[in-house]
């Protein structure tokens, strides 16, 4: 009996310890498909992996497999799924001071874009505040290269051609820049870009240069013109109930690689995306630039987006004092 007691007691103890040891499973939804575009966040994946020894593995959804690009922030936020890579411009009425890097006609390069980021994010806890109170947690920031038009036509070059064209949209704000115009703004996801032009129901995309090589479109519309403006790329972030699961020392790991995988983005992105435009030439794509003088009469025609997200936001969160310190700081790195 007591040979018998202790075996039984053994086994369980090495069938506790297994269990202690098994790894944590983690579901990553993201909204754009697989390809050289994301391999950086994959890469963060395999380091995780392999910087907590197996203790957390991490399995990552492509285009949309867990859930739409407007919904997946939100199946993080409920612990649905356990992380997501997410743009902004997707959720603005939970994301109200993260939509803003998405605004039209504010930011004349990625690097500029990127830059007054890191710089904002860390002077105004409102930023990640903004996550905290979804129940989630931010981790990084990925970039994007310039936006250009991308058709069937090449007649992409002026405001008045664009009159009554249907364009790839996204977001709150980037409708009121084709509207502004008279152009008719069509909320089409990445993945479903190619399908939209190929059958006409797209006269021009909207994206930038490496989603572009990414999804092919030069097979369907190799006419390009732009670069037109520049927005920030999509938020990496994890629900706060896996967050609170993970033990002290992985949360630390998961920090600094989040902060190792932003700097290597952002070291990457210029070049990622010079090369994306140089392949596209080469199979067959035309980049020509959008004219200066038609790029002012198009910012003429749209409101102060800056002033207007200002506005909005103190009255969407009752607080008129921050968004303006916000906006002010803003329009003091931009100036610069």
């Amino acid at each position: 009996m007591l040979l018998s007691a202790f075996a039984g007691a053994v086994s369980l103890a090495v069938a506790g310890a297994a269990f202690a040891q098994a790894p944590m499973q983690l579901r990553w939804g993201h909204y754009l498909a697989d390809g050289p575009f994301v391999q950086l966040e994959k890469d963060f994946a395999a380091k995780i992996e392999k910087r907590t020894n197996g203790r957390v593995k991490i399995a990552m959804t492509f285009a949309g497999g867990l859930g739409k690009d407007t919904e997946l922030l939100m199946l993080v936020s409920k612990g649905a799924i356990d992380m997501t890579s997410t743009a902004p411009g997707y959720n603005p009425d939970q994301l109200r001071y993260w939509r803003a890097f998405q605004t039209p006609f504010v930011f004349q390069t990625s690097k500029q874009a990127m830059d007054l980021l890191v710089k904002v994010i860390e002077e105004f806890p409102v930023y990640k505040q903004e996550f905290e109170k979804i129940g989630t947690q931010w981790l990084f920031q990925q970039p994007l290269g310039e936006y250009y038009m991308t058709g069937s036509s090449p007649d992409c070059l002026s405001v008045d051609k664009l009159r009554g064209k249907k364009m790839r949209s996204f977001g709150a704000d980037i409708p009121k820049a084709f509207t502004a115009i008279g152009a008719v703004p069509v909320t089409v996801a990445p993945p479903a870009i190619y399908e939209a032009l190929q059958h006409r129901n797209l006269d021009y995309s909207f994206i930038n240069a490496g989603n572009i090589q990414q999804y092919k479109l030069h097979e369907v519309a190799k006419f390009n013109c732009g670069p037109m403006m520049a927005i920030t790329g999509h938020n990496i972030s994890i629900s706060k109930r896996t967050w609170d699961r993970l033990p002290a020392d992985v949360q630390k790991i998961f920090l600094d690689q989040s902060r190792e995988t932003m700097a290597e983005y952002l070291a990457w992105v210029g070049d990622f995306e010079a090369k994306a435009v140089a392949n596209l030439k080469a199979q067959g794509a035309t980049f020509t630039p959008f004219p200066a003088a038609e790029l002012k009469k198009w910012r003429s025609m749209t409101p102060d987006f800056l002033g207007e997200w200002e506005k909005a936001t103190a009255a969407a969160t009752g607080d008129a004092e921050t968004p303006k310190k916000v906006a002010a700081r803003w329009r003091q790195l931009l100036a610069q």
